[in-house]
């Protein structure tokens, strides 16, 4: 994939077709220039991403999803960020390795895929040995899923919605049910099932994210059925409970998961007989596990 991508983006299912590269922006909200809001360790992702020190996330501007709750709304609008170049996001990829992160975690990069790809090429080129991780919504195109293929290791996809209603009230995306599940299913075949180091970090595979909505406990129980029929028990679940209301929301979206919604959802994992999954502690709501955007780690030192 090359940067000529950015000239009629087709990058992400929104397809809006938007020159980039003429200063436009797309549904993304942001242009062709490469921007970072934030790149450090990151102690707070599933126990096999962590590691010993944290992930090395690297936050990019932009988002081609906007849920309406999102909680880091300050990057997915494009509001926070700097712009680097290829050269620079390498040099970040090796800095993040040098503090020991455990992988190079690669949070909402779709918008900016013709870009990221050369920064690993380059990176590699100079050092770096750490798995590649794909932290997405789940709002991806197999086309670039393929572009993908050979540059990431590791899997980290939400399934946020079974119904196309929600997702279009929440999401403006009628088609996420079917898109993003073709979209797993695309990461299971290129990542295969999961390979972990002896010290119980994951190296390869798809792990899912399946984020329980207040009032949608039944769509949430949909959603997983819907994951597992299709992926079984070759990738690992992640049943979150993390979802923290934003100001100014509708009911049900402007409460925290009751621990009755969140039992159920669980006990509902169990009767599929999924065997690889984590859960969420109560506190994992705390507005503390959302990072401050403030360019840690983004401008060269």
């Amino acid at each position: 994939m090359t940067l000529d991508a950015y000239r009629a983006c087709r990058l992400c299912p929104r397809a809006c077709g938007v020159d980039r590269t003429a200063g436009k922006t797309g549904v993304c909200r942001v242009g062709a220039e490469l921007r970072v809001a934030r790149a450090a360790l990151h102690l707070w992702e599933e126990p096999c991403l962590t590691g010993e020190n944290g992930s090395g996330t690297v936050f990019f501007a932009g988002c081609g999803l906007g849920c309406v709750y999102c909680q880091n709304r300050e990057i997915s609008r494009g509001e926070a960020g700097a712009t680097v170049t290829v050269e620079r996001l390498s040099e970040i990829f090796l800095e993040l390795q040098s503090s020991g992160a455990a992988n190079i975690n690669l949070v909402t990069g779709t918008q900016f895929v013709p870009s990221i790809l050369p920064a690993l090429d380059l990176a590699r080129a100079n050092g770096l040995t750490l798995p590649v991780l794909w932290n997405t919504g789940g709002y991806e195109t197999v086309d670039t899923l393929d572009a993908l293929n050979g540059y990431v290791d590791i899997f980290l996809p939400d399934y946020k919605y079974a119904k196309g209603e929600t997702a279009t009230a929440y999401s403006h995306a009628p088609d996420y049910p079917t898109v993003a599940l073709e979209a797993i299913k695309k990461m299971l075949d290129i990542s295969g099932e999961p390979v972990f180091a002896p010290d119980g970090r994951l190296l390869r595979g798809t792990v899912v994210r399946l984020l329980l909505l207040p009032g949608h406990l039944l769509e949430a129980k949909t959603a997983l059925s819907r994951v597992y029929r299709a992926c079984g028990n070759s990738v690992i679940y992640s049943l979150m409970r993390q979802y923290t209301p934003q100001p100014g929301l509708p009911s049900p979206l402007d409460r925290r998961v009751t621990d009755r919604e969140y039992s159920s959802f669980v006990d509902h994992a169990v009767s599929l007989g999924i065997e690889n999954g984590y859960t969420q502690e109560r506190d994992s709501a705390a507005e503390s596990f959302i990072p401050a955007f403030d360019l840690t780690g983004v401008l060269k030192k």
